[in-house]
């Protein structure tokens, strides 16, 4: 789960890091407001959607009087924001951050996820924090820093004014530094974060070190210990399917391709994925039903899918362990009735009562395409999709 970065200052600034002085808009007068109770000379008007970039997009603009943030707020808000991110679709804002204005003299890089080979939280820093963070990574990656956090100890001062020093942090604001990057692991650490995102890291003409913007994920797995968290959700950031897949407890992803995929498992999905791609298919979709599919769970996965313009067919791939075959036959034979079947099917089942399963499909009376394993199950459903596209183009 994301939040917005005025949501994830707000968490922040609990554990002791420090930012700008800051304030939530939705409207253009409330900007307005904002700007003048926050005070100053300078604002900066930053959209609120979960994606970077938004300054090469346009959707951050520093504001020098009250009628510029006027002007700057009725740009953005409402305007369709494409980043780097987004796609070429864009975000629509319909959110603000109105902050005060920094004396930034250098921007950083300060940034933490699970390392999962070494089982740590991971610091990463460097000296070329903004908007080319992407660029350095790529083209100079030995001007970031990673060190892997001891769980027992968390990040020691050592730890921290090593970091600190090595990104050129000046010596009079280390120890601030050091205690920023404290405080935002204890902030990772203690709700549950997946990604947390400093970018930039300031430090100002008077030596202080603030976050300038804040990217935080969070564990979905954790969230019911955090329902602070959860009540930040903005569904108007998430994707409708992905959103309505939550409700029945489908692991639902939505991808570019147009065969759907219903798969038991995360790791025979990702596999299941890979061989469509193998034999030259693309993905519409990543849909993990668990391993105790209903019937129901069944029938919502196929309107979910079927919800996709693009959809040309469906790959159903089944290992029977835990879910038997002829159970999840009969469901596939269900939702293939409820929701009238527009396209293609291929189903491939392994496992417990699987011939049972196949016998249940061949009675069904429905025209379902069978397959013995992966590989000709791949085949038969990209062969199936492409002989429904030609039918639609005719």
């Amino acid at each position: 789960m994301n939040v917005h970065e005025y949501q994830g200052k707000e968490i922040l600034r609990k554990y002791g890091v420090a930012t700008p002085r800051g304030i939530a808009c939705f409207s253009v007068d409330e900007a307005v407001k904002a700007a003048e109770e926050l005070g100053g000379k300078v604002w900066v008007v930053k959209a609120q959607i979960h994606a970077g970039g938004r300054g090469k997009g346009g959707g951050v603009k520093v504001a020098k009087s009250i009628d510029e943030v006027r002007q700057y707020a009725t740009q953005i808000l409402g305007m369709t924001l494409v980043t780097i991110q987004t796609g070429t679709e864009g975000r629509l804002v319909k959110r603000l951050l109105v902050e005060e204005g920094a004396d930034i003299k250098k921007e950083l890089y300060v940034g933490m996820v699970v390392d999962r080979a070494t089982q740590r939280v991971t610091l990463m820093c460097s000296s070329e924090g903004g908007m080319d963070i992407e660029h350095v990574a790529e083209a100079t990656p030995e001007k970031i820093f990673k060190m892997g956090i001891d769980p027992a100890t968390g990040l020691t001062d050592a730890q921290g004014d090593e970091m600190s020093r090595k990104i050129g942090v000046p010596e009079v604001a280390v120890p601030q530094a050091r205690g920023f990057m404290q405080s935002l692991y204890k902030a990772f650490d203690e709700t549950d974060c997946s990604l947390a995102e400093i970018n930039p890291l300031i430090y100002t003409g008077d030596n202080k070190v603030l976050a300038l913007d804040a990217k935080l994920n969070f564990d979905s797995n954790a969230l019911y210990r955090h329902p602070e968290i959860v009540a930040m959700r903005d569904l108007d950031e998430e994707d409708p399917a992905e959103i309505e897949a939550s409700k029945f407890d489908l692991a639902y992803i939505s991808l570019d391709g147009d065969i759907g995929c219903l798969v038991n498992g995360a790791g025979l999905a990702m596999a299941t994925m890979d061989v469509i791609k193998l034999y030259g298919g693309s993905p519409a979709n990543f849909l993990d039903v668990g391993g105790g599919a209903t019937t129901e769970k069944v029938t919502e996965a196929f309107k979910i899918m079927l919800k996709n313009p693009h959809l040309k067919a469906i790959l159903v791939n089944i290992f029977g362990g835990i879910m038997k075959c002829d159970v999840i036959a009969n469901g596939v034979i269900a939702a293939a009735r409820e929701v009238k079947l527009s396209v293609p099917l291929v189903v491939r089942m392994k496992g417990t009562n699987e011939e049972l399963g196949r016998q249940i499909l061949k009675d069904s009376g429905l025209p379902i395409i069978s397959a013995n394993n992966m590989a000709e199950a791949a085949e038969r459903v990209v062969a199936a999709a492409k002989e429904h596209a030609a039918k639609g183009t005719k």
